[in-house]
């Protein structure tokens, strides 16, 4: 494996990691918005509880994959930023005023008007934000993010058409279910109430059907118009295909049949592995490109000398990021209270 390589993959497993932890945040967001019934306001106050403490921590990962992004593959940075400047700034824009306004829904409002003002921002923030996330990956797969676009009249083919493409906006789609899944199969966790756990649990087993559902409208589109030929190809005939698909499957199966005998735990574990099998699908089917289907990674990279001076710096730093979140988690997250530091006793004067 090359310098490049090794840093590409690094790079996926950033994008992984956004995705299970930042992906369930957004999701959140997803079920705030259609929180309803006797206990809509106690499924709000369960979601603002489970996403408070980290959602800032995890952002994190996406800085870091962007950093690495134009340090060690800046031609790759540059097409990106140039053809899907459109979906990306709206992403940006989603990201600030979401956490603007989660910040604003739980510490900030002083009447009910206000709250429920800035509640609606927020989930309508975290609904749209995963959408466009998921065109811009299939803007990616398709191979629509290719070569120098002419300013003036081919705007629209240059800046538009790359992104509003059926098969981008499926994977969008498929972007919001999957986070919807993961944060309905965590909130089964965090609540420690019997019904409100039955009403995410519930919501957990149907979003699973719709991702289900999501998948194979992201395939069969896929394969229609200019689609994502190489991703296609690679999903179906490559060696590894099989072996990921059984996986995935499996993961599915098992996260599904947690969910219905109320195993939170198993189901929180499969489901991300369900996720996360899906994300390195996409990456597996259209390596060695970086940017389909003229950009690979090799092509891309900097110079030697950069990756190296990345690649280390990036240790040193994971020596630090790594247990300062792990610290994070357990102190917000773990079922165990960390226990606070005793005083020695006293001396006797």
């Amino acid at each position: 494996m090359s310098l490049a390589d090794l840093l590409a993959v690094v790079i996926f497993a950033t994008l992984n990691a956004y995705a299970v932890l930042a992906g369930a945040d957004f999701g959140g967001g997803v079920w705030a918005l259609l929180a309803g019934g006797p206990r809509k306001q106690r499924q709000g106050e369960l979601i603002a509880h489970a996403i408070g403490p980290v959602w800032e921590a995890n952002h994190v990962w996406l800085i870091l994959a962007i950093v690495l992004l134009f340090t060690g593959f800046p031609a790759a940075f540059a097409r990106l930023g140039i053809v899907l400047h459109i979906p990306l700034s709206l992403v940006l824009i989603g990201i600030v005023l979401r956490g603007s306004a989660f910040t604003f829904w739980r510490y900030g409002g002083d009447t009910d008007a206000e709250q429920r003002h800035w509640g609606v921002t927020f989930a309508v923030a975290s609904l749209i934000t995963p959408v466009l996330l998921g065109v811009t990956v299939g803007a990616i797969a398709s191979g629509a993010v290719s070569g120098p676009r002419a300013p003036g009249p081919a705007f629209f083919t240059g800046y538009v058409a790359p992104w509003l493409t059926p098969f981008a906006l499926s994977v969008g789609v498929f972007a919001l279910v999957a986070f919807a899944f993961l944060a309905a199969v965590y909130l089964t966790l965090e609540a420690e109430d019997r019904e409100l756990q039955e009403d995410f649990r519930r919501r957990a087993l149907g979003a699973g059907v719709a991702l289900f559902g999501a998948a194979l409208l992201v395939l069969a589109l896929s394969g229609v118009g200019a689609g994502a030929p190489r991703v296609r190809a690679g999903l179906i005939f490559a060696p590894w295909a099989a072996p990921l698909h059984l996986l995935a499957g499996v993961a599915a199966v098992v996260a599904l049949a947690a969910l219905w005998r109320r195993r939170y735990g198993a189901a929180r574990i499969a489901a991300a592995c369900q996720v996360s099998l899906i994300l390195w699908g996409w990456g597996l089917s259209q390596y060695p490109y970086i940017l389909p289907p003229d950009l690979t990674v090799a092509g891309a990279a900097a110079p030697a000398v950069t990756l190296r001076l990345v690649l280390g710096a990036l240790a040193l730093g994971a020596v630090v990021l790594l247990p300062s979140l792990y610290y994070l988690f357990r102190v917000f997250k773990s079922r165990t209270p960390v226990a606070p530091p005793t005083m020695p006793p006293a001396r006797p004067r």
